[in-house]
C-alpha cells in the first residue's frame, strides 16, 4: 500500500498515448528512487485510485462551475466525492 497523497492528475489525450500528470506528496523516509520500478509501481497505484475516485464521484450529482472557449472548449467540473473510512 502506498503512502502517497495524491493532489491533482491531468490528463492529456493524445494520438498515440495518454499523458498522465500525477503531482502527489509522500514523505521522503522509504520513498522509492525516481525511474525505478518501485516509483512507476507507488506512482501507477496512486493514479489508479485518483481515477476510481473520480469515476464514483462522477456517477452523482456534477455540477459545471466554470467553461470558456468556443469551438476548443474547456469546462471545469466539480463532483462530491465520498471519502471511504480508513
Amino acid at each position: 500500500m502506498t503512502e502517497g497523497n495524491l493532489q491533482r492528475l491531468v490528463l492529456e489525450f493524445k494520438a498515440e498515448e495518454l499523458v498522465v500528470r500525477a503531482l502527489y506528496r509522500r514523505s521522503l523516509e522509504g520513498a522509492a528512487n525516481p525511474g525505478t520500478k518501485a516509483r512507476a509501481r507507488e506512482v501507477s497505484e496512486l493514479v489508479r485510485t485518483g481515477l476510481e475516485g473520480a469515476l464514483e464521484a462522477l456517477t452523482g450529482d456534477v455540477e459545471v462551475v466554470g467553461t470558456s472557449g468556443y469551438t476548443t472548449r474547456e469546462d471545469i467540473m466539480v463532483a462530491n466525492r465520498k471519502e471511504s473510512a480508513a
